[in-house]
């Protein structure tokens, strides 16, 4: 299955045949437009060469943050971001012997998928529960209690996270949603 939520097709490409590049994406989805944030693996593969994990783990940290910082930029904040990666492909080549899609495809329920997922370096539960879910709806990841542990992300129907968006329209309907909530957390400026 090719997933769409970079909105470009060789960065949609490298996504959905490389599992180190899908949870790198997850991972670069902050304080970043989504889809460029997942377009960043792919620019990381065409710069540096390679998406194994054990070899991104062993980079030189100064040379992986070049890559990073290169224009255009993998991230807003390409040096902190560069030694983010570098701690998630760490984690997989020590827990996971590099083999980043072990670490879903190993887990006997939804609850030790997210148990998995909230111990990579970077990955907060809510961040969690979206990669949860965005295997379950996108890849058919889903192992007992996927939905309970992905909590509202696995909603059919929703438009609320990067497991939500196929194409143009679902990426513009999860920003209208973030927008929204981003506006009601907000406090009430008063008369």
């Amino acid at each position: 299955m090719t997933l769409h939520i970079a909105q470009d097709e060789a960065a949609d490409e490298v996504l959905s045949t490389n599992a180190f590049a899908l949870l790198t994406g997850m991972l670069l989805d902050q304080q970043f437009p989504m889809e460029r944030a997942f377009a960043g693996p792919a620019k990381i593969l065409d710069r540096f060469g390679t998406l194994d994990p054990q070899t991104i783990a062993a980079a030189a940290p100064e040379e992986f943050a070049q890559i990073c910082a290169t224009p255009p930029v993998v991230h807003r904040f390409p040096g902190s971001m560069a030694g983010r990666i570098q701690k998630l492909a760490r984690h997989l080549a020590d827990e996971y012997d590099g083999d980043t899609a072990s670490l879903w495809e190993g887990a006997g329920s939804g609850r030790e998928l997210l148990s998995r997922v909230n111990a990579l370096p970077g990955f907060g539960r809510q961040k969690s529960q979206i990669f949860v879910a965005l295997l379950g709806k996108q890849l058919d990841v889903r192992p007992d209690g996927w939905e309970e542990a992905a909590g509202v992300y696995a909603e059919d129907g929703s438009f609320r996270s990067a497991a939500d968006v196929r194409d143009p329209t679902s990426l513009q309907k999860v920003r209208s949603f973030k927008k929204e909530q981003k506006a009601k957390s907000r406090p009430d400026p008063g008369p």
